[in-house]
């Protein structure tokens, strides 16, 4: 009988905890508990990265397999295309922490643009990007959008895929 207690107690100290913080530190608080990314965003990541089932040398150098992982992949490995689908998975969930950490993304369809775009680009980029200094000071839709369409290039060329990645992004991040 006592096990039916427990989460009464437990729902009042929440309760009590919640209210002793502001609005922003509430809202940031229940988002990150219940805001997650979408099957949008790991569609849309399997149509950008594409699917490779051995380890390739990407762009920089860095040995790749599956849908753009690059963590202990050593060239000459091989997957299944269900074990790619799975590593996405994953690399997901380490993104979404990684930006959830931020605070910065206030709806699903902001959480899933800036995963996607520190997937493809890396945490320390956005976190020292214009983009991220405009989100925080809470710019207007012109200029968030403006910021993502800037990361189009790579090394010094604009790519067709790059720019459809980011005019996904910009958009994804207003819906």
């Amino acid at each position: 009988m006592a096990l039916f207690h427990v989460p009464l107690f437990l729902r009042y100290f929440c309760i009590v905890e919640m209210m002793k913080l502001s609005e922003s530190q509430k809202e940031a608080t229940l988002n990150e508990n219940v805001m997650n990314t979408t099957k949008k965003l790991l569609t849309q990541l399997m149509v950008f990265e594409g699917l490779r089932l051995q380890a390739y040398a990407d762009a920089a150098g860095v040995p790749t397999i599956g849908y753009g992982h690059t963590h202990n992949v050593r060239m000459g490995d091989r997957i299944s295309a269900w074990y790619a689908r799975d590593l996405l998975k994953d690399d997901i969930a380490y993104f979404e922490a990684k930006v959830k950490q931020l605070g910065v993304a206030r709806t699903e369809g902001q959480l899933d643009a800036l995963v996607s775009f520190v997937f493809n680009l890396g945490m320390s980029r956005l976190e020292q990007s214009t983009l991220l200094k405009v989100i925080r000071q809470g710019g207007s839709k012109s200029q968030i959008k403006h910021e993502f369409k800037r990361w189009v290039y790579a090394d010094g060329k604009r790519l067709p895929g790059l720019e459809k990645r980011r005019e996904w992004e910009a958009r994804r991040f207003f819906e």
